[in-house]
Formats: C-alpha cells, structure tokens, sequence
C-alpha cells in the first residue's frame, strides 16, 4: 500500500475530516478516502487517544528507582524513552502500519504545540520519522475550512522547532516532576506528614500564588479610618456625597471640621462645579479561552476545566472556532463570514443589531496579532441551541454576543461630576444615566453589571447655586483582600509575574502569557483540587493544610517563583525558533534539581513548628481505648484508627457503618463520650431500615447502638 496517511488527534477530529471528503469507508482503527479532487492515490485517516505514546516511568529506566528513596535521587536518565500505553496498543498497532506502508505523511493534530508533540511522538515510536510530511493548520472543524486547509497544506519541516520546543517542556516537567515529588514526599515523611507531595514547574507556582494572597488574608489587620460623607439639599432635590480625604482618628477629623467652623449638622455650601460629560464604552474584546473561563466562571460558576471541555465541544459540533486560543483578535478572513453571517446568528440568539460598525475595526480585527490562533468565535455554521444542553447553550450565546457586539453601537451615558464647597471643604458626587444601551442589550439577560456602573440621577442644579449640606463623620475599616474565585486564578495565572523585580523577566512573562497556557491552567487547577492543595467553596478557592506545607517547604525556591516560569519560557521560546539548546536547557534543569537536592533537608528541619501544628489538625480526638497513653485519632483513610497503633492500640471507628457514612463531627461526639446525633437510614443485616444514635461503650469497648424513644 503506498499513499499518504493523514494522522489526527481523536477519532472526533478524524470523523470531522473525513466529513469532508468522497468516497470513504471506515476501517478498524482507520478511515479509507478516494477522492481525486485532493489526492492522486488512496489517502488514509487515522488516530490517536489524545496520548496515544507517553514517557516510561523511572523504574523503566532503572529497577532500583522503583523505589521511593532519598538515596535514588536525582533520577536522570540517560535518554528519555516513550512506550504506548497497555490500552491503546491495537491502535498503536494500525497507527504504525499505515504511517510505515505511506509515502507522506499529513500531520492533522491540533494546531499548537502539544499537538505538534503528539503527532511526532507517535511518528518516532512509530519508526516513520524518516517520511516527508505536510502540516493541516485550521481553526474550524466546518467542512469548507477542513478543505481549504487540505488545498493549503504547509511544509511539516517548518513545525518540527515546535516539537523540539514542546518535547522539552515534556522532558523538563518530567525531571521536576519526578525527583521534587520524591523529594519533598520522603522528607516530609520523615517529619510525620502522611501522603505523597506532587510538585511540578506550573502546578507549584500556581499554589504559592494562592498561597501568598491567602497570607495576606489571614495577616492583614483591619485599621479603622474617619471621613466627612454629607446630604445635600438643593432646590430641586436631595443626594449624598464624600470628602475623599481619610483621618486614622475620629479627633482628628473632628479637629479639621472645628478649624474650618463647619458643624457635624447643618451647613451652608456652593455648588462649586458642575461638569457634565457623554461617554461612550466599546464593547469587549472577542473572547480567548481565559477571557471565557473568567466571565462563564462570574455569571455561572462554571470551573475553567468545565468551560473548557463545553467550549471543546462546540468546537467539536463545529460551532465554535479553536477553543484553546489566547488572542483577542481575527483576521479580515474571519471577520469577513461573520459579517455575511449576521442575519443567521441573529436568528440563532433571537436578538437584532443595529449595525452601525459595518467595516472591520483594529479593537477587533488585526492580522499582525494573530499568531497561531484567531479569537475563539462563532463559525458559519449555526446550531439549533434546542440540541444543546444548558451549559453548551450559555457558553455558545456569550461567544456569540460578544462577536455582534463589535456590528452594534457604543454603551452611551452621561456622567454628571458635581462639587460643592463647604467653607473650604470639597465633597463629590458622581451621577450616571443611561442613554444607549448599545451592544449591553446583547447581555440582557445576564445583567451582571457592578453597583458603580448603575444608574445614580443626581437632581439638575447650577454652578454658584446655595445649597444646605448635614454633615457628619462616618466611621470605617480597611478591607483585607478578597479570596480568588476560579476564574480570577485563570486571570492571575496569565497576568503572573508582575511583582518580579527583573524588568526583562516581567517583559518575558507579558509576552509568554503568563505561568502555564491557555490550553493547561485549566488541567493545573483541577490537579491542585486532586492534590487536596486547595479547595474551592461557594466559588472560593483556598488552600489546604497539605498544600501551605508544601508552599513552606518550596518558599525562596525557584519552584515557588513566576521568575522560574520567565526564564523557562524564555528559552524554551527560543528552541521554538530554532535558535536554543535542548541539551543545554536540559544541563540548567538537572542543575536547578541538584540545588534542591542540597538546600530542601535543611529547610524542612527547620519546620518543626509549622508542621506540629498541622498534624495537630490532623487528630480529630482523643483515643479513648489509650488516653493515659496519649493516643490520638486520626483518618487512616477508609477508617479511623490510633496514632500509636504501632504501639499495640488497635482501636479503630468504621467511616462508614451499616450503609451511613459517620461524620467527623458524630465521631467527635463518640470520642467524647457524647453519643451522635439522629443518624437515619442505617440498612440491618436484613435489610431492614431503622435510625438510631452511636455512642461508644467503654466497658465492652464497642460501638453501642440507642434508639429514640417509640
């Protein structure tokens, strides 16, 4: 058999392209094309499972790293080796064979990076790494797209720098990932925490971001201000306003009000300016994912990972352009089908837009900052929304009006400033009234608009008029700052670094976007919540026991730092262009680790105290079977047992008990002698459904059922 293979991603984006040709038959594990009009011979669609070939693990390399041991680190190994995982070895098997009996090869993965990665990973596995290949670069899954990107196939030599640039991210993550986990897992162990510690370049950096922000939290200290607020009644009305000067003490302010002879009561003031204003605000920039993730996470509490996987789907129904994107802008080529589709995703949403900006606008459409990926947007092809579930709807709508929005007119308003002097004292006040609702009418239905930007009419009144204004001190707190929310963390991940000294580093992180990609910080977030470093409640993230032990540990090390991101993407960038070292990055690497290897014992020794205190959390009582003895109860997991079961207790409480999960707050009761609350629904031997209360007797050393009364 010679022809050429065309090699995608998943079978999802294999159908979609084979959607786009005649005359094809689905095989095992392949699609068979003969279409004349884009290739002379037979051509063949195949795929991976996302990482259908993936690193060995370090046992692999060495038998001795199979076991966890100070003594077996650093692991380097001599050459980094890939296998096929046990599950994907059939389509391993047909992968291999089509990619060795074609003469080209077409390279069809997603277009950035990691997929460039995946495609020669299976190509090399694969022992094709000598075919000539060609490169499908689009951001649709829409059928004209599929065939305008096969007539327009790119020279797949031109992509292979993006390998080599991503393979060694592969192989660095691997290296930190591997030696740091063990590391900090063995000597925190050896200090009495339980569990293993995952470390990674961008998992870790992420952490201590939420770390430091929840210090500041629990360390801030409220400090009490005074300020002049006041009422002012002038001939056609009423409103308040503010001195904007804040006083640490109330004598203070009470001192300054005595020195200008102005009364906590009535006054008499000027209206000292009135400056009124139109304004006009243009509607948002296209969404890229962030952008996305941060707003569905403020409107619907959706978790980036969430938002992510819809926005894939969409892609996937060929709704929705590229997902993993991280411009805000199109080109003339896409805003030119938007504009010709109009109508239809009107239709689509139920709305009308007065179109006012017909032609393209640099806000919006700017060739020169399209690198990879145009802004994630509606395609030409509109979905019935009835066949899409909630979440796909709502993802889709917000695309969708905020694409229009650049067609429709600008938000008008008017803001009214006005001034008022009371005997040497200016007070303030803002009013706002809507004129144009412009393209917020597009957002109606999610009027997620803060307090300051609704409308506040102040009463109409003339420069140099009297006025009578009450004044009075208001009494007030500093606020400390406020937990991030999911989406705000995606936000701080992208905008990381700006607190780094090094001004060529700052620069870096402004052009590298940040910690982690688009396409991963999502992943990141979710390994964090996996990890049990955080947790997130009511749309709060905060950081966990586990993880504050580990920011302690890392705190000072590169791990903990955005400026180790800045300088892995710095270089990593230039082995993209083809100007960098894969060897060389790889050399700082294995230095960086042997650094750790050297400073973490010390710096865990000396966390004695930090680490007390944590373990002391972990109890949740006192042994009852080993008091004198100083036992304490703790989770072992699926049960709760002793801590000085290696002394001989073997006291232990089931989690759960007869069908009932037992909650930590009713084995606090029955470790107290106390018995539980009402537990109902407990399942008999029989199967028979009963309720009862739990409490522990002493003398028989058993878990004693009391039923209530009747």
């Amino acid at each position: 058999m010679m022809g050429l293979t065309i090699l995608a991603e998943k079978p999802s984006q294999a159908k979609a392209y084979a959607d786009a040709f005649q005359h094809i038959s689905k095989k095992d594990g392949y699609i068979e094309i003969n279409d004349s009009r884009f290739f002379q011979k037979k051509a063949y669609i195949t795929w991976g499972y996302g990482h259908l070939v993936e690193l060995v693990s370090p046992e692999q390399y060495n038998e001795s790293w199979k076991e966890w041991k100070l003594e077996q680190l650093p692991m380097f190994p001599e050459r980094f080796q890939f296998q096929v995982d046990r599950d994907k070895k059939k389509q391993f098997k047909v992968v291999k064979k089509l990619l060795n009996d074609s003469n080209e090869i077409i390279v069809a993965t997603d277009c950035d990076r990691e997929g460039e990665n995946i495609a020669r990973s299976i190509i090399t596995l694969a022992g094709a790494s000598n075919k000539p290949t060609k490169r499908l670069w689009i951001n649709s899954l829409e059928v004209d797209e599929i065939q305008k990107g096969f007539r327009n196939l790119k020279n797949g030599n031109h992509y292979l720098p993006l390998y080599k640039e991503a393979q060694t991210r592969q192989f660095s993550d691997w290296l930190v990932g591997m030696n740091a986990s063990r590391l900090y897992t063995l000597l925190l162990q050896q200090q009495g925490m339980k569990g293993a510690f995952s470390v990674g370049r961008v998992q870790t950096a992420s952490l201590y971001l939420l770390y430091k922000r929840q210090k500041e939290i629990e360390e801030f200290v409220s400090q009490p201000y005074f300020a002049f607020q006041g009422l002012v009644e002038v001939q056609n009305g009423s409103f308040e306003v503010k001195h904007k000067q804040r006083f640490d003490t109330k004598d203070e302010a009470q001192n300054i009000l005595k020195e200008k002879g102005i009364s906590t009561g009535i006054n008499d003031g000027i209206i000292q300016d009135v400056k009124k204003e139109v304004k006009k605000t243009k509607s948002p920039k296209l969404h890229s994912l962030s952008s996305l993730q941060g707003i569905a996470n403020k409107k619907w509490k959706y978790s980036p990972s969430d938002v992510l996987k819809i926005a894939q789907s969409l892609y996937d129904k060929k709704a929705l352009s590229y997902p993993r994107t991280d411009s805000h802008f199109i080109t003339d080529s896409e805003f030119a089908y938007i504009k010709n589709n109009l109508m239809n995703y009107q239709e689509c949403m139920g709305v009308r837009v007065d179109v006012v900006y017909p032609d393209a606008q640099k806000r919006y459409v700017d060739g020169s900052k399209v690198a990879e990926h145009y802004a994630l947007v509606p395609t030409k092809q509109t979905p019935d929304l009835n066949t899409l579930n909630e979440k796909e709807r709502n993802i889709y709508r917000e695309v969708v009006a905020t694409t229009l929005a650049m067609f429709a007119p600008d938000y008008g308003y008017e803001e009214t400033k006005i001034e008022i002097n009371v005997k040497g004292i200016c007070f303030e006040a803002t009013g706002k009234v809507e004129k144009n609702k412009g393209w917020k009418a597009l957002f109606a239905s999610h009027n997620d608009r803060k307090k300051e930007d609704q409308e506040s009419v102040l009463p109409s009144m003339e420069e140099g008029e009297s006025c009578q204004v009450h004044v009075n001190i208001a009494e007030g707190k500093t606020k400390a700052p406020k937990y991030y929310t999911e989406g705000q963390l995606i936000n701080v991940m992208k905008h990381a670094g700006k607190d780094v000294g090094d001004e060529a580093l700052k620069h870096t992180l402004k052009e590298n976007e940040g910690i982690g990609t688009e396409a991963t910080r999502a992943s990141i977030i979710e390994t964090l919540k996996h990890q049990k470093y955080i947790e997130v409640r009511k749309n709060k993230v905060t950081v966990r026991n586990k993880g504050k032990i580990l920011c302690q540990a890392v705190k000072g090390t590169l791990l903990s730092s955005a400026e180790m991101t800045a300088k892995w993407e710095t270089y990593l960038h230039k082995i993209g262009e083809n100007e960098g070292s894969q060897e060389l990055f790889l050399d700082k690497i294995k230095q960086m680790i042997q650094s750790l290897m050297k400073d973490a014992p010390k710096k865990i020794g000396n966390m004695e105290q930090a680490l007390k205190q944590v373990k002391e959390q972990f109890f949740i009582g006192k042994c009852p079977c080993c008091k004198e003895g100083g036992g304490k109860i703790q989770d072992k997991g699926k049960f709760y047992g002793c801590s000085r079961y290696r002394e001989g207790c073997k006291f232990t409480l089931p989690k759960k008990f007869l069908g009932k999960v037992i909650s930590q707050t009713n084995v606090k009761k029955i470790l107290n002698g106390e018995k539980t609350n009402l537990i109902k629904g407990f399942t008999s031997k029989k199967g028979k459904s009963f309720d009862a209360y739990l409490h522990y007797d002493q003398t028989e050393q058993k878990i004693i059922f009391e039923f209530p009364k009747g």
